[in-house]
Order: structure tokens, then sequence, then C-alpha cells
């Protein structure tokens, strides 16, 4: 039986732009594009789990909005659950330390881009439209 892994990914928003990170060589679906984030600890929310890895994984902070999707994806390591949330970014810029290239993109440039097959449900509600808070 394939085990559950739930994450949390952070759709960070500035200036009409949305944050778009590459997955490194080294790791599951190499080069494919996520929104950043990661795993959910044992007794942390969501949010206080993306705040974190966001600290870690880039070096800022965020503020935390609505909920943008949940989505639960069978991949051949286990089964994720990815719950990715509008984000604003209030201290710092973005650092890559977990991943190999980062981009800014409006919402109906995100199709452009290799995604990992978890995230494409939450590219697809924002392709075109901006209207999260």
């Amino acid at each position: 039986m394939k085990k559950n892994i739930h994450v949390v990914g952070a759709i960070i928003i500035d200036n009409d732009k949305i944050l778009c990170a590459q997955r490194g060589p080294g790791k599951a679906l190499p080069y494919k594009w996520e929104f950043p984030g990661g795993k959910i600890e044992e007794g942390e929310s969501p949010q206080e789990a993306l705040k974190r890895e966001i600290r870690e994984e880039m070096n800022c902070k965020i503020e935390i909005g609505e909920q943008v999707d949940h989505t639960v994806y069978e991949y051949d390591f286990g089964i994720v659950h990815l719950t990715t949330f509008s984000c604003k970014l209030v201290e710092g810029k973005p650092v890559l330390t977990e991943h190999v290239s980062i981009e800014w993109l409006s919402a109906n440039e995100l199709t452009s881009l290799d995604w990992a097959p978890a995230d494409i449900p939450a590219v697809e509600k924002l392709s075109g439209t901006l209207n999260i808070k």
C-alpha cells in the first residue's frame, strides 16, 4: 500500500505575477514546476507548515490567504495530498535553496511550464484569473 503524503503549496502573488519554482535534478519529479512548499509535519496546521517551508526553502516570510485548491494525485512513490493557498510576500525576496529556477508569471502564462501533476488543477484554476485574495 502506498503511503499518503500531505503537502502544502504557496501560490505567492506579487504585482499580479505568480511565483513558480522548478524542482532540482536530485528530487522526485526532476525539473517539473511547482508551487513552493512541502510536507506537513506532525502537529502542524497546513498554514504553519507552509510558513515554515517558505522560510526554509526561500528565505522569506509570507502571509497566507484563502485555500485555492486541494488535489490528491497518485505517483509511483506515494499518494500526494496537495493543498494550495494564495499568499503574499511580507518580508524578503525568494532565494533559490531547494529549486534550480524560479519564474514570476502572469496567470495566463502558467500553462507554458511543465508542471508536476498534483499542481496542474490549481494551475488550471488560476489560468486567466487572479480573483483570489
